[in-house]
């Protein structure tokens, strides 16, 4: 597998291209030291994030070992996760995501992800591109969806959790144009607010071309977009439109 640096969960991006079924994968890094009192919160939180995110699950050892803890204490907080249903131990041994997870996951933005996924999915097959839906959260911008195309040769994706810069991007720019205009903003978010999309190049990965729709959504809403990535240029600029009916398609939806 080609890798390029890209986005994660967290603040440092780790994209990736996947040839086939490989895929490389990063390790989940540890949170920010939390206050004495929040500890154990913080690496409960953890051991979920690393449980949910190891397709072949993790065993206590092996939590216990990315946390920096003890097994005594890794097994306790692996105990906690699993009276919640949100980790099981199965048959090998190992704790993996439990279907509580599932509830949490629909509860985020009323089933955004969920309401959206057909559209994103239809784009990407229909393109060729990997598509994702992107909302602003404070001073940056987070992937909640990212679908890849299933027939092509090698896919260029990115991690749902991944955060990035909200002034960084395509996916930032759109995400900008659908808010009020702020002083000194960049030229890039007024032509984005005025044309209703906007492509930009090499700003979150070197060589990569990205374009950007925003979903227009109730005022309450988290401000979200459409956003497509390829290292070819033809084929983002193909899919503009396609792009851009696919956003008011899904503005209607969740609207």
């Amino acid at each position: 597998m080609l890798s390029v640096k890209a986005l994660r969960g967290g603040s440092h991006p780790i994209s990736h291209l996947r040839h086939g079924d490989g895929m490389t994968q990063a390790h989940t890094k540890s949170p920010v030291s939390a206050a004495p009192g929040s500890q154990t919160l913080a690496r409960g939180l953890h051991a979920l994030q690393l449980v949910a995110e190891a397709k072949g699950g993790l065993t206590i050892q092996q939590v216990a070992d990315h946390i920096g803890v003890h097994r005594t204490i890794a097994y306790r907080l692996l105990s906690t996760l699993a009276s919640y249903r949100l980790v099981a131990k199965a048959e090998d041994g190992r704790f993996r995501a439990a279907a509580g997870l599932a509830a949490l996951g629909a509860s985020f933005d009323n089933n955004v992800r969920e309401l959206s996924l057909p559209t994103l999915r239809g784009l990407a097959d229909e393109l060729g591109t990997t598509v994702s839906l992107l909302v602003a959260e404070g001073d940056q911008q987070v992937a909640i969806a990212v679908i890849v195309p299933t027939r092509v040769s090698y896919q260029l994706s990115f991690h749902e959790g991944s955060r990035c810069p909200l002034d960084r991007g395509a996916a930032g720019v759109a995400l900008l144009a659908s808010m009020p205009p702020r002083p000194h903003e960049r030229p890039l978010v007024t032509r984005a607010r005025e044309q209703g999309w906007i492509i930009t190049h090499g700003e979150v990965e070197p060589n990569t071309y990205g374009l950007a729709v925003p979903v227009h959504r109730p005022p309450t809403s988290p401000h979200t977009c459409i956003n497509l990535i390829s290292h070819r240029e033809d084929l983002v600029l193909h899919g503009r439109e396609a792009a851009i009916t696919a956003a008011q398609r899904l503005s209607a939806i969740l609207s």
